[in-house]
């Protein structure tokens, strides 16, 4: 959910400068550039909607071994383990594709990737019970996915800066802390070769498990 709404006017001015704050970190500023590479003449604030953008969705999704069902996930689990509920936005629907690639090999078969009941997943007290992964892993790897997923919107010619301004990439603008966050992100999804040295998404696959893995992320 966009925390502070977001027009041409706002973003703008915004982008140079965010460029800029980039300019030491090459992988850093070539995900950017991407991301924001198209940007919308009309409402900034509202996920594509396009079916055709969809579809898209459902081709990588199935590209990925997905089974699809044609379900809204509200009556069901968006990720069964095996099956993905359709009938979202095309920005969430590739957004599973990233959670699918950040996993942990585990949770990749567990109801909604044991991340506990996602926002658009019905049936709650089935998700949550079998939630492994808690805060502040799973902050971690939701940051993770969320920039994968953007990535893979921009790879498929859809106007990923919206899901970018959706999920908050651009809240804290060119604080260092944002600045910071956002480079660690980019640094982390190359070293797990989930994207490549020009920042597109690969489609490989998270090997580590969870204590290996954040116990790294927080060492660092």
């Amino acid at each position: 959910m966009m925390l502070t709404p977001v027009d041409h006017g706002t973003l703008l001015p915004l982008l140079p400068e965010f460029a800029a704050a980039l300019a030491d970190d090459a992988l850093a500023h070539k995900v950017f550039i991407r991301v924001t590479r198209q940007i919308p003449d009309g409402d900034l604030m509202t996920l594509s909607t396009d079916p055709a953008h969809h579809a898209q969705g459902v081709e990588l999704c199935r590209q990925f071994g997905f089974g699809i069902l044609d379900v809204d996930p509200k009556t069901y689990w968006t990720w069964d383990g095996d099956n993905v509920a359709i009938r979202m936005e095309p920005s969430v629907l590739i957004h599973e594709v990233a959670h699918y690639q950040c996993a942990a090999p585990h949770r990749r078969k567990v109801i909604d990737f044991g991340l506990g009941c996602g926002p658009e997943s019905g049936r709650r007290e089935e998700a949550d019970a079998v939630q492994s992964l808690f805060c502040p892993e799973r902050d971690v790897e939701e940051a993770l996915c969320s920039l994968l997923g953007i990535l893979w919107e921009a790879e498929l010619g859809q106007p990923a800066v919206l899901a970018f301004l959706e999920q908050n990439w651009m809240e804290g603008g060119i604080a260092l802390h944002n600045i910071a966050h956002f480079k660690k992100i980019v640094r982390w999804l190359r070293q797990m070769e989930l994207i490549d040295d020009d920042g597109a998404p690969t489609r490989r696959l998270r090997r580590e498990g969870d204590d290996t893995f954040f116990a790294r992320w927080f060492a660092e």
